[in-house]
């Protein structure tokens, strides 16, 4: 069972890792396909060293592992669980511009609705 305080170092951890662009970048990349640093460092054009570093600091937080096959690693996200729960957090985008209407028109999330708000000025939540 997680405690509080160890409910509170996953968040931390998963902060750390998002707040980097560079590691969001190849936390993106990795949701979408496991990747080698080299392959990461050409489609992000990043230095070799680079995504190296940031992919010790992804694996230092758990976020992702680093799977050996020959003298190549290979790395993706660490737990399926993780996978869908970032592409989630990734999916839930905010609208500033109240015009702006759910795009899943049955959507439950309290609040949210397929119809955009009249003349509320509030934000309304986007999900895809």
């Amino acid at each position: 069972m997680l405690t509080i305080a160890s409910r509170v170092d996953a968040m931390n951890r998963l902060g750390r890792a998002m707040a980097d662009p560079t590691r969001s970048r190849i936390l993106l990349a990795l949701l979408e396909a496991p990747s080698y640093p080299a392959v990461l460092a050409r489609e992000l054009g990043l230095s070799r060293t680079n995504v190296s570093n940031h992919l010790s600091c992804l694996r230092g937080c758990g976020i992702v592992v680093a799977e050996p096959e020959g003298r190549r690693t290979r790395y993706e996200i660490a737990d399926p669980h993780l996978t869908a729960a970032l592409t989630a957090l990734v999916d839930v985008t905010l609208a500033v511009d109240e015009n702006e209407v759910c795009l899943d028109p049955e959507c439950t999330t309290p609040g949210c609705g397929a119809k955009a708000p009249q003349d509320s000025g509030e934000a309304v939540a986007i999900h895809e």
